[in-house]
């Protein structure tokens, strides 16, 4: 059910979101700044008709303005949505920082390495890898070469060769690691 003590609160988040002043959405949807005042503070309730007419103002409609706020994409999330994944052969665990990453353009994870851990090895594959190392030190191999990338440090790189990240030290390290598309 939608809570209707909050249509002006939307409806001012809707217009401000379209970057419009109370009189400019007024003027377009043929009413008064007045009455746009009234309804964004819920001192009036407009009819379906003149509702319609603002919603298309501001290139929305009745049914994703009334849409469940569920339904609405999600944009923050708990660490206890996190998936993780533990691999004792490679002494690694990776926590995707977004469930359903596959669906979006970038996959973020959080990889902790445990001394002498590392990341699965990756074939050449269209896209783009970034990672910030949070804590410890680890080496980035990138086809035949090798960097050292610590602590506060990034590393940025088109996937066109083999990649793997390890940890060489005795630390654990944190890497926040970012691929374009989803590969993990």
């Amino acid at each position: 059910m939608y809570d209707s003590s909050n249509l002006g609160t939307r409806l001012r988040n809707l217009r401000l979101e379209n970057e419009l002043t109370q009189e400019e959405l007024a003027n377009r949807s043929e009413l008064t700044k007045g009455y746009i005042s009234q309804l964004e503070n819920n001192l009036a309730s407009p009819s379906i008709s003149t509702l319609e007419d603002i919603l298309e103002v501001l290139g929305s409609s009745l049914s994703e303005f009334f849409a469940n706020d569920e339904s609405q994409e999600k944009v923050v999330y708990q660490k206890d949505e996190f998936f993780e994944k533990e691999d004792e052969e490679l002494k690694h665990k990776i926590e995707w920082l977004v469930p359903n990453s596959l669906k979006y353009e970038m996959e973020p994870i959080l990889i902790t390495l445990k001394p002498g851990g590392k990341s699965d090895f990756d074939e050449p594959h269209p896209g783009e890898e970034f990672g910030y190392v949070l804590d410890g030190e680890i080496t980035l191999k990138l086809g035949n070469k090798h960097y050292k990338v610590k602590k506060g440090e990034s590393f940025y790189y088109p996937a066109s060769k083999s990649h793997q990240i390890e940890n060489n030290t005795n630390k654990v390290a944190l890497v926040i690691w970012i691929s374009t598309p989803p590969m993990f």
